[in-house]
């Protein structure tokens, strides 16, 4: 295959291309570096991909339909796997128009480039995120009405995605599978993320922040997990499925499938942090707020869809995880054992 990968220098995206270019394929990744969080990193993670002759960067923003569209014609992608987004739930109260602009009008770009250059397979990144505050647990991206209520801008951008890939392939049957990824950690990870923030407060000996007194439940799912995930559905174009009297809102009499990536056993909180605590060996100081406008209590996965399509299990345990991604931030950051 030859693959495009947006949002290469991001974290999901970054690890999808080392498994791409592992597993033999030819990968062109896409970012426009932005600042949203350092830069640096973002580099760092490219320096990684130097090892990989089969892999080659290109720096352009997914909203620039010129650009895009010249590099689909110069390539002749068969297969594209679209991370790149404005991420982050806080920070769409903050600037709206950002995620308008990457989060709607970019992915309209990324459509519209595969359906002219004939793609035989785009898989997007959505988020659990689009569940909002539904009660009913486990989410299951079948549930009728289950994702009609995001409750950040954010949320409804990424629910916006999996509307207009499903129109692209309806009209133009664009071969589409959205991925609803359920809070991604690991090495490698996004600053912004809660065990990023909390694993560097407790070395740095600062209060931990944790929002809504800790009431919060979180289906934490390792990268490696995601990345297998995403590899296995890659070569599997989405079957049209009939639609019934109430068609099943994950999958379409068009080539559209919507799959929930998670690990399918919500953790609380405080069992997460003691975890961590463990990991590094330190305690943390909780400093207890209320909740954010945007955040959910509780997020947990129905993954047995995406099981049956490809016999996908994750396999590492929150504690592994925890484990590998404070040995990768001690060696990147250079905090030793002892501080």
């Amino acid at each position: 295959m030859h693959i495009l990968v947006t949002g290469a220098a991001g974290f999901i995206g970054h690890h999808l291309s080392v498994r791409f270019c592992r597993d033999g394929h030819s990968v062109v990744g896409l970012d426009n570096l932005n600042a949203y969080y350092s830069p640096e990193l973002k580099q760092s993670r490219l320096a990684r991909m130097a090892s990989f002759p089969a892999f080659r960067f290109e720096r352009m923003d997914i909203c620039d339909g010129d650009d895009i569209e010249g590099l689909f014609a110069r390539e002749h992608f068969t297969h594209v796997a679209h991370m790149a987004a404005q991420a982050g739930v806080r920070y769409s109260l903050e600037n709206p128009l950002a995620y308008a602009r990457s989060n709607l009008y970019g992915f309209s770009v990324i459509l519209e480039a595969c359906r002219s250059h004939a793609v035989e397979h785009l898989l997007f990144a959505s988020s659990s995120s689009v569940y909002g505050r539904s009660a009913v647990k486990p989410f299951s991206a079948s549930a009728q009405g289950g994702a009609d209520h995001p409750v950040s801008l954010y949320a409804a951008t990424k629910r916006s995605n999996e509307l207009c890939a499903h129109s692209y392939s309806s009209v133009y049957g664009l071969p589409a599978t959205g991925l609803r990824f359920f809070t991604v950690y690991g090495p490698w990870g996004r600053p912004d993320m809660a065990l990023f923030i909390f694993t560097r407060a407790i070395l740095e000996g600062r209060d931990v922040p944790v929002f809504n007194m800790g009431r919060q439940c979180r289906d934490f799912t390792y990268i490696d997990d995601v990345v297998e995930a995403v590899a296995t559905l890659l070569p599997h174009r989405p079957a049209p499925v009939p639609d019934g009297i109430t068609p099943d809102p994950s999958c379409s009499a068009a080539p559209f499938r919507i799959y929930n990536v998670g690990a399918e056993h919500p953790t609380p909180l405080p069992d997460f942090i003691t975890v961590l605590e463990d990991c590094l060996g330190r305690r943390a100081r909780l400093e207890l707020l209320p909740p954010r406008p945007g955040d959910v209590d509780e997020t947990c996965a129905d993954i047995e869809p995406l099981h049956r399509a490809t016999g996908f299990s994750p396999r590492i345990s929150l504690r592994q995880g925890i484990s590998a991604f404070v040995a990768w931030y001690r060696d990147y950051y250079g905090h030793s054992d002892e501080g």
